[in-house]
């Protein structure tokens, strides 16, 4: 998607890391959380399973942003879908989620 790493530091086991916007450095951080909590897992399972995205990202033209991801190697589960006055697109993230983009 675009994200670059901000931050990295050790929770316990694991690792808690930032990523936010390289056209925004000092913007807004998103948090990636490790998934080892079971409920954690039975959540991301249940969403995949009813085809429900996990969070979803605004773009302004979905097409395009699309057709990047996908010379990238990023698969979409449902192509640029016209569903009243917005347009949507899901994928799978290779880490048991599927993320929406969508296009007002």
């Amino acid at each position: 998607m675009g994200f670059q790493k901000k931050q990295g530091f050790p929770v316990g086991d694991f690792k808690w890391l930032t990523v936010d916007s390289p056209e925004d450095p000092d913007g807004v951080q998103m948090l990636l959380e490790p998934d080892e909590n079971p409920a954690a897992k039975a959540f991301k399972a249940a969403l995949v399973a009813q085809g429900m995205p996990m969070t979803t990202f605004f773009v302004d033209d979905i097409w395009k942003e699309s057709e990047r991801m996908k010379q990238l190697g990023v698969i979409f589960t449902m192509e640029p879908t016209t569903i009243g006055p917005t347009t949507v697109a899901i994928f799978d993230d290779t880490c048991g989620n599927l993320i929406q983009l969508t296009q007002v």
